[in-house]
């Protein structure tokens, strides 16, 4: 048969061969297009392995700080106004950039961006071991430079895993990767703390990272794909080269993706509240246990504060725990419940408020009870991390999945943890300048402080109780070819359903 045809038609070329067209009644086929993009599944295994490897180590980066604060506040002589701008200075130069990261991972080599963005928070965090307590300025700033390495691989990795799987698969793979969000934050606080336990210098907890980031740069080199957007879903999208649209029509399009809309609100007020925690509570639990007569207070480094090592070691433990129950439900729930994802992540996060404000008011009182209700807080808030990568994977185009990832980090840090360091320190320094300086008021001032927490985790619950509204919608627009593209007609949802592609859609998700 192929035989024949070949000898039908002429060969490709300006008229064929003989620069003829074939004549009435001979067939040729059709043109041909490029197959269909693969990779061998162990292949995709590794990638994912590596993929979490560095993940571990880029949430190291953001906490490393924060288990050795006191240290460097006695070091850099700074408050705790000036100590949480050093968060705040790491998250506002990670979201300045971004956009800038969203727009390169969608239009050139994710490789090779992820790549540039190791070198970067690597060689400057090592860099930043070495400066002078006279140069407090330039430690802030190597802080940011470290936030804008960060930026390039939070922003694109998620993407690259959403074109290696689809559906209960890309599930599965997202969990393992967001546990490494506490994981690796946890161990930032246990690295800084026990390097200055057995060196007697923190700055040493920020030279051994670099050696670890080099083993990342390699692994993902040699063993990490760059697919075509879009490969792994039906929609083909990547592989077969949809064109290309402006960035500018790409953020109109997701301004209209309510789904997204919600849940970037919902991710901002989780980011929010992990921000404020992450940074303050080692500090928090230390002054807790100075107020009950635990431990003596700390005047000059180094600190020895056990609580980094506990709230490290609680972290991970609640984060692994975590993530696996919100996946875990997510992929069961969401066979029966198609909206399943949005209602986990607002039940979680309105369980989340009266935890986080239990642990704050019994502080004072009793720090076993305070730490139960942190953990189960902490548990709660780590039930989200997957569901939300999914939600965002399942409503966006593949086309413009790294604009909307770094859109939707752009908004969570500059509303959320961007400003919650500094906003909780503020708040507190304010608080202990209006009354007698002692350790107690200094506990009580910090603890006032994290009170707004409480609050503005339950408006994220209810952001993804409205996401829950959208979800059906959004996802069948994302899931029919030619449709929710930036330029493109709208679709109505009745007309999906008409079509049956909500129900499709829905069947999907089934397949295991």
């Amino acid at each position: 048969m192929a035989g024949g045809m070949s000898a039908e038609c002429p060969e490709p070329g300006p008229g064929g061969p003989q620069g003829q067209s074939p004549g009435p009644g001979r067939q040729c086929p059709p043109p041909t297009t490029p197959a269909p993009w693969s990779l061998p599944r162990w292949r995709a295994y590794v990638a994912a392995a590596v993929l979490c490897y560095i993940n571990l180590l880029n949430y190291m980066n953001w906490f490393i700080i924060a288990g050795v604060l006191l240290d460097v506040q006695e070091v850099f002589q700074i408050s705790d106004s000036h100590a949480g701008l050093l968060q705040t200075v790491f998250i506002g130069c990670l979201l300045l950039s971004a956009p800038v990261f969203g727009y390169l991972g969608d239009r050139y080599s994710r490789k090779t961006t992820m790549s540039f963005g190791i070198l970067l928070w690597s060689g400057a965090g090592l860099s930043s071991s070495f400066i002078s307590p006279r140069y407090s300025w330039l430690f802030f700033l190597s802080r940011g430079v470290v936030g804008t390495g960060s930026a390039s691989y939070a922003t694109i990795a998620p993407t690259v895993l959403g074109d290696l799987f689809v559906r209960d698969e890309r599930t599965r793979v997202l969990a393992v990767f967001y546990i490494f969000i506490p994981v690796g934050s946890g161990l930032g606080y246990v690295l800084g703390s026990a390097v200055t336990t057995l060196t007697g210098n923190w700055r040493w907890a920020l030279r051994i990272m670099p050696c670890l980031e080099a083993v990342a740069l390699i692994l993902l080199i040699l063993l990490v794909p760059d697919p075509p957007r879009g490969a792994a879903e039906t929609q083909g999208e990547g592989a077969a080269g949809g064109s290309r649209s402006s960035w500018c029509e790409d953020v109109r399009y997701l301004g209209k993706n309510w789904s997204f809309v919600w849940s970037t609100l919902g991710v901002t007020a989780m980011a929010f509240v992990t921000g404020a925690l992450g940074f303050w509570a080692p500090k928090f639990l230390l002054e807790a246990r100075v107020v009950h007569g635990l431990q003596p207070p700390c005047f000059q480094e180094p600190c020895s504060n056990p609580d980094s090592l506990i709230f490290g070691s609680l972290t991970i433990m609640t984060g692994v725990i975590g993530v696996i129950l919100g996946a875990e439900a997510a992929r069961r729930y969401k066979k029966v419940i198609s909206r399943a994802e949005p209602l986990i992540c607002a039940c979680s996060l309105l369980a989340t408020a009266p935890c986080l404000y239990l642990a704050l008011v019994l502080a004072p009182t009793t720090l076993l009870a305070s730490y139960v209700f942190l953990g189960l807080g902490e548990l709660l808030l780590s039930c989200n991390w997957a569901v939300v990568a999914d939600i965002l994977l399942s409503v966006v185009v593949p086309r413009c999945r790294g604009t909307a990832e770094a859109l939707q980090i752009t908004v969570g840090h500059i509303l959320g943890d961007a400003g919650s360091p500094y906003l909780t320190g503020l708040i507190s320094s304010v608080l202990r300048a209006r009354r007698p300086d002692s350790y107690l008021q200094r506990f009580l001032s910090l603890q006032q402080s994290f009170l707004c927490c409480a609050f503005v985790i339950a408006l994220g619950g209810g952001c993804f109780l409205l996401t829950a509204l959208y979800l059906e919608r959004d996802e069948a627009r994302a899931w029919q070819p030619g449709t929710g593209t930036p330029g493109s007609k709208d679709v109505d949802s009745n007309d999906l359903e008409r079509q049956g592609l909500l129900s499709g859609a829905a069947a999907s998700t089934e397949e295991p």
